[in-house]
C-alpha cells in the first residue's frame, strides 16, 4: 500500500472515531448542575491630554532704594521674577478664560516693625508678543501715591488679588506666555531701618463665562 493510501485510511479512521465518540457523548450527557459568574470591569476615564500650568522663574526678589520724588517718602524698586503660563491642552472648555493674580502679605522687619502690604505697588508687563490673546493687568499704586489718570488705583497689592495678566478666551491663548511686573515699595521717611520680608502669592485661575 502506498503512502497516500495509508494517510487517507488513517484520517478516515480518526474522523470516524470522533463521530462515534460525539454520538456516544450526546446519548449519555445529563445536566447535573450549573452556575453563573458575574464578569466585572472598571473602566477609568482617560486622563486629559495637556494641561494649563504656571511657573515662576525664581522664588525671591530684592528691592533696592532709588531716588524718591517726594522728600517725605523713601522708595525701593525691583522686578517680579518672570511668570510663565503654558497651555498645551488638546481640548479647552467652551467659554473658558484664565488669569493670574498677585497679593502680598505685610512686610515684617526687626522686632515689631512692620510695613503694611498697601505700601507695595506694581506695574505688570507682558513679555510675550501677541495679538491681544493675553493682556497685562493695570498698574497699582501704593497708599502713599496720589491717584492719577495712568494709575488710578492706590491701594497697593495687598488689599485684594490684583491682575497680572489675563487671557479673555483660553482657546485662543494656547502656547506659552510670559509676564513680570515692576515692584515699588514706598515708606515714610522715618521707617524703622532693618531687613524686611513679605510673601507675594501668585495664583493662576481659570473660569468660564
Amino acid at each position: 500500500m502506498n503512502k497516500r493510501a495509508i494517510i487517507a485510511r488513517t484520517t478516515a479512521g480518526a474522523l470516524g472515531g470522533l463521530l462515534l465518540l460525539g454520538a456516544a457523548g450526546a446519548a449519555i450527557a445529563d445536566e447535573l448542575g450549573n452556575g453563573d459568574v458575574d464578569v466585572n470591569v472598571n473602566i477609568e476615564a482617560l486622563p486629559p491630554v495637556g494641561a494649563l500650568t504656571m511657573s515662576v522663574a525664581q522664588d525671591s526678589t530684592t528691592l533696592a532704594e532709588v531716588a524718591s520724588a517726594d522728600a517725605d517718602v523713601r522708595q525701593f524698586d525691583g522686578t517680579l521674577p518672570t511668570v510663565t503660563v503654558s497651555d498645551d491642552r488638546e481640548e479647552v472648555p467652551a467659554g473658558a478664560y484664565w488669569y493670574v493674580t498677585g497679593q502680598t502679605s505685610d512686610f515684617v522687619g526687626p522686632g515689631t516693625a512692620k510695613i503694611t502690604a498697601g505700601h507695595l505697588g506694581w506695574t505688570p508687563k507682558l513679555l510675550t508678543d501677541g495679538n491681544g490673546e493675553v493682556a497685562e493687568g493695570d498698574p497699582i499704586g501704593t497708599v502713599l501715591d496720589a491717584p492719577t489718570a495712568e494709575v488710578p488705583w492706590n491701594t497697593g497689592i495687598g488689599s485684594g488679588e490684583d491682575l497680572l495678566a489675563i487671557a479673555p478666551d483660553s482657546s485662543t491663548a494656547q502656547g506659552e506666555w510670559k509676564a513680570n511686573a515692576g515692584l515699588s515699595l514706598k515708606t515714610p521717611k522715618d521707617v524703622t531701618p532693618g531687613a524686611y520680608s513679605a510673601t507675594l502669592t501668585l495664583t493662576l485661575w481659570e473660569d468660564t463665562l
